[in-house]
């Protein structure tokens, strides 16, 4: 697992697989989470904009992360 940090929270699902390089493009980030192959703190996630905050863990095929807020 590794550390995932934002500089505000929330933020929307599909912007830190994004971000992280996890997925081309924020259509694919879309169409990973609504396909449910996203999950967050154990559970699928088919919402797109879920709200992720600090403390959440996001798994993404083989990837997991935790989110943290950076100081």
């Amino acid at each position: 697992m590794r550390d995932v940090e934002i500089s505000k929270e929330p933020v929307e699902l599909y912007k830190i697989l994004k971000f992280e390089g996890l997925v081309a493009s924020g259509a694919e980030a879309k169409s990973a989470i609504a396909e449910g192959l996203v999950a967050v703190n154990g559970s699928i996630e088919t919402r797109k904009r879920k709200k992720i905050v600090s403390g959440d863990i996001i798994k993404f095929g083989d990837e997991t992360f935790r989110i943290q807020l950076s100081p």
